[in-house]
Order: structure tokens, then C-alpha cells, then sequence
């Protein structure tokens, strides 16, 4: 199968790359040294053979359950993102103070000796390791990496995406293994090992706690910085092949429920029969219906229902919206309801007040569910932002279209289901909003600047998770991005962190487009230079919202620069 074999050679070259560098000597130490018995000499006790195994198999279970569930899992309970990775840190911590002293150890064994098993002293199979070593053990974000981060992050979870997840971690488990059964043979077989394993127990205590350590201060991936990513090119070939593309297009859970979608076709010219609406579910809050009460497709049979999914930040919804603003006013009447199903791309778009800031800025009135844990998103298998499915008044599914554009055939398909549902009513003219959507190629794709999604920088150098000094390239291709200065790469943006010389930090963006947004937050004043138009300040403050940087009368490409003070974060650039 495509997507497992794509998801062993990613994770296989990940385990290669610089990427797991930070965990080789703990992996290599521990794996050859044992827990102490109570009142035994430790090199009386012979070594669990199945201890690397029973390590690596910790460490693939926490890292492909973090990686994959960990950012809904947090999401519902309002824990934040980084709980699980500071938790691993302090377990990690905690270990290798046990390795260190014996008597510690034995202390936080005792809550576990009345228990019907084998205390955790006397031959600790290592396990419990593993999974603390999982929850902090992020490598590079590779193509594979990054596709599963994104799909755990809007809610893509299905069986192919587990697959790949598992194969990944698996792939990656391989050198791991490697090295923590070279640690285990060294420790076993060598004479003077067996004769010095307590010395072996300290050393592999003190790596632990380096790299808790390491870990609470991103010395990792400042480490990361330094080497260069010999598996870079061979990453980006796998990601390009024809079966590295299928495999990483994922899409939503497939469900009897859902399982006839597969039958609209995307952007089709006629009406399809898709089978009935899947249900509207999961959803936090309900805006602009009466007292907040949710809507029930089934009640609404009769009247031909327009879904569209969208995010108030995302560019390609905001040019969609007007569309879908028009044919409420223009239609609403004449028995179309919409509904707006509000599915968040980033953290701060789950906030109440934020969405309801933007209904009021599109001049949105109809309904608007808030699908923060993309429950609706998940059980129409959407992957696209926007997103309209069009539902006769019978509750079938009989048209979708996903993206920008098609609102020609759309409202044609939209007003062919409400003569149907009402032949005797005289639908008013077809509505007249101009459509923005730019030609395919013709402007910078939208551009990430978080660890998760980054794309299209421009270097020198790699761009990864943690703080770091960034310099601009002496050349710079079109649509990309660089960095200068000192920053901190977080997971959804990147903001300016103290330098030694205080100078403000700066983006530098090789653009194509007349519109160029930047979705922004925190306080304080950015500068914006054009090259060949003027320079402007624009004032940051508050939650993360779409800032207009390249207006109307300036250059439709060329080079900005963007000076970004400490206290604002920059967490994308869209273009239109």
C-alpha cells in the first residue's frame, strides 16, 4: 500500500537525518544500563534482553499518539499546547535523578510494591521510558511529518492517516533500535561494562537530565541549526513522486453516514445525487440564530440548503464570502437557507469573540456554527477552505465545490434546486459580485510561517522549531520569504526575540499580487516597506487578525520588508 510504504521511507530517512541526534545518547545509554534491585548490587542482576525493544516500542506508541491526537486531545480539554511535551521533560528529569541515586529511585517505587507484579526495580523493562522519550522526541518536519501534523490539526483523522502516522513512527523506530541494541550488546558483553555498569547507570542518568535540559531550553534544535540536513533533497523527492502525492493527500473519515459524497464530482457543470446531508454535529456554539438554539438539517426539508465552510482569517474564504453573503440577501426569501459552518485553521480562531468580530466585519446574518473540534468538517470529509455543498430540499447532497471560483455554476445549480422546491415563485435576478479569485499561478501561494506548515523560505539555512539567528539571503527567488534577526519559530508563527544588539527583527517577502494580507497579533507598530512604493506603519493590537499590507497603487510584485517588533507574532501571508 502506498501511503504505508511512503510512511516507512519518510520516517526511515528522518531516523537518518540530524533530526534524532539529541536522543541517540540517551537512547544508546539507558537501553545497556537496568534499574538497581532494593539491597542488590546492580551488576548482580542480569539485563532484560527485551529492553531496547520495550523502549523503542514506548517511544513509538507517545510519539504517534502526541503527534496525531495531541492537538485535539489538548483542544477539548482546554490544556495548553505544550502540556504533554513539558510533562515528558519532567519525567525524563525525574528518571535520571533515580538512575543517579538508588535510593530516590526506591522511594518513588514504593506506591507501586503492594501491586500484584514485579517492582519496577527488578528489571524495569523500559517501557515507561519509551513514552516519556515519545512526548518530547519531535524531529525535523518532514513532508510525511508535516502532512500528519496538519490532518491531527483540521481534524483529517482516518484510517489513512493513522496509517501513515504508524508507518512513520515505525520507519523512524528502525535506527533507533539500531542504536539502543548496540547500547544494550555493549552493556551485556563487554567485561568491563558489566564490571562498571553502576558507572554505566550514572552516565545514562546524566544524559538524561542533559537532555531535559536541553529539551526545556531548545538546545535541540539550536544543535539542528548547526548540521546541515543531508536528507533534505531525498525528503523533497519522496514528497514529489506521484505515489509521495497520493499518499499524503489526505481526506476526512469515510462513514455510511458520508460514503456517498465520493458521487459529487468537484465543480461539476450539473446536479448530482449524493446521497442524504450528512448531520451537523459536534458544534460548540450557534451564532446568529435565535438564543444561540443549533439547527437540525432534518428540520430543515422543504428549503434548499447551502453549506459553507470557512475560517474568518483564511484570504481564499474572505474573497468567497461576499458570494455567499449575496445569495442569503438575495435568495433567502425565496427558500435558501445557509448555514456557515466556522472550522478554525489556527488556535485563535476557536475564540468566540474573535469569529463574531468577523461576522460583523463580512456582514454575515445567517446562521454560523462554531465546528472548533471540526467534528461537521470531519463528517463532510472537507479538506478545503472554502467549501460549499448544495442540499435540495429533500436533504440530498447535489452539488460541491471546493476553493475559490465555479460561483457562476453554482448559483445556476442553487436556483435549479429552488424552482424545483417552489415552481410557482419568481426567483429575482442572478446576483452581480465581481469574482477576485486570482488565476491559478498568477500570485504567491499563501505562505506559513509556523513550524507546522512553514513553506517557501528562503534561507540560508534551515527553518526550524525553536529560537534562532536569521539572516537574509544574498539572492532571493520569487514567492519566498526570509528572516532577520533573532527569532522564536513557534508551531502556528514566529515572533522577534531579544538580539544582543536590539535591533528589530525583519521579513523579507518576494511577492506576486495586489492584494497581500499578513494575519497578525500581539501590540505594537510594524513598518512596511515597499520597494518602489511608499513605507508605512501599521498599528498591531490584540488578537490575531488580516492586515492589508500591499494596497491597491502599489507594485503587484516586487520586495517588502516587513520590521516586526518583540510582542507581535506573524503567523501567515496570504495574496490576491
Amino acid at each position: 500500500m502506498d501511503i504505508v510504504l511512503i510512511g516507512l521511507l519518510g520516517g526511515l530517512i528522518t531516523g537518518i537525518s540530524p533530526c534524532i541526534l539529541p536522543v541517540l545518547p540517551v537512547i544508546f545509554l539507558t537501553a545497556g544500563a537496568k534499574p538497581a534491585a532494593p539491597g542488590q548490587a546492580p551488576e548482580v542482576i542480569p539485563a532484560k534482553r527485551s529492553r531496547p525493544f520495550w523502549i523503542i516500542a514506548g517511544l513509538v506508541l507517545s510519539f504517534s499518539v502526541v503527534t496525531l491526537l495531541g492537538s485535539l486531545l489538548l483542544g477539548l480539554l482546554n490544556i495548553p499546547q505544550s502540556a504533554i511535551r513539558w510533562a515528558g521533560v519532567a519525567v525524563l528529569l525525574i528518571i535520571g535523578v533515580g538512575m543517579l541515586f538508588p535510593g530516590f529511585e526506591q522511594l518513588l517505587e514504593k506506591p507501586f510494591q503492594r501491586l500484584p507484579r514485579r517492582k519496577v526495580g527488578e528489571g524495569g523493562n523500559g517501557f515507561g521510558m519509551g513514552l516519556a522519550l515519545g512526548t518530547v522526541f519531535v524531529p525535523c518536519a518532514g513532508p510525511v511529518l508535516a502532512a500528519i501534523i496538519v490532518a491531527g490539526a483540521t481534524g483529517q483523522i482516518g484510517i489513512e492517516t493513522v496509517l501513515l502516522t504508524v508507518s512513520f513512527a515505525l520507519g523512524v523506530a528502525v535506527p533507533l533500535l539500531v542504536f539502543a541494541l548496540a547500547g544494550s550488546k555493549v552493556a551485556q558483553r563487554i567485561r568491563g561494562f558489566r564490571k562498571r555498569e553502576r558507572v554505566l547507570r550514572i552516565v545514562g542518568g546524566v544524559a538524561l537530565i542533559a537532555l531535559a535540559v536541553g529539551l526545556a531550553f531548545n538546545v535541540p534544535q539550536a544543535l539542528q541549526r548547526l548540521l546541515p540536513d543531508y536528507t533534505a533533497g531525498i525528503q523533497k523527492d519522496l514528497a514529489e513522486s506521484e505515489a509521495g502525492q497520493s499518499a499524503l493527500n489526505l481526506g476526512g473519515l469515510v462513514t455510511d453516514e458520508n460514503r456517498d459524497l465520493d458521487k459529487c464530482a468537484n465543480d461539476a457543470e450539473e446536479l448530482a445525487s449524493c446521497g442524504k446531508a450528512p448531520s451537523i454535529k459536534g458544534i460548540e456554539t450557534w451564532l446568529n440564530t435565535p438564543g444561540g438554539e443549533a439547527i437540525d438539517l432534518d428540520e430543515l426539508k422543504g428549503q434548499v440548503v447551502l453549506i459553507d465552510f470557512w475560517a474568518y482569517s483564511c484570504i481564499n474564504c474572505q474573497r468567497s464570502i461576499p458570494h455567499v453573503v449575496a445569495w442569503d440577501e438575495t435568495y433567502g426569501d425565496q427558500g435558501l437557507q445557509v448555514i456557515g459552518v466556522h472550522s478554525p485553521e489556527y488556535a485563535f480562531e476557536k475564540e468566540q469573540a474573535n469569529v463574531e468580530a468577523g461576522i460583523e466585519d463580512f456582514g454575515i446574518e445567517y446562521p454560523v456554527a462554531m465546528d472548533n473540534n471540526l467534528s461537521t468538517w470531519t463528517n463532510y470529509r472537507n479538506r478545503y477552505w472554502p467549501a460549499h455543498y448544495l442540499i435540495d430540499a429533500e436533504g440530498t447532497v447535489r452539488h460541491i465545490s471546493f476553493g475559490e471560483g465555479n460561483y457562476e455554476t453554482t448559483e445556476k445549480l442553487m436556483r435549479e434546486l429552488l424552482e424545483d422546491a417552489n415552481p410557482d415563485e419568481q426567483l429575482p435576478e442572478e446576483t452581480n459580485v465581481s469574482d477576485a479569485t486570482p488565476e491559478l499561478g498568477s500570485t504567491t501561494p499563501e505562505t506559513f510561517l509556523g513550524s507546522s506548515k512553514d513553506r517557501n523560505f528562503a534561507g540560508p539555512g534551515e527553518y526550524r522549531a525553536g529560537e534562532g539567528e536569521y539572516e537574509f539571503p544574498e539572492e532571493q527567488q520569487q514567492d519566498t520569504f526570509a528572516l532577520d534577526g533573532r527569532w522564536a519559530v513557534e508551531t502556528q508563527y514566529v515572533t522577534p526575540t531579544s538580539g544582543a544588539d536590539g535591533a528589530d527583527a525583519k521579513i523579507r517577502l518576494d511577492y506576486r499580487g495586489q492584494e497581500v494580507r499578513a494575519v497578525v497579533a500581539g501590540s505594537g507598530t510594524i513598518e512596511v516597506a515597499i520597494e518602489g512604493g511608499e513605507t508605512r506603519s501599521i498599528e498591531i493590537d490584540g488578537t490575531p487578525r488580516s492586515y492589508r499590507l500591499v494596497e491597491a497603487d502599489d507594485p503587484a510584485e516586487g520586495v517588502l520588508e516587513v520590521t516586526v517588533p518583540e510582542g507581535v507574532q506573524v503567523y501567515s501571508f496570504t495574496f490576491g
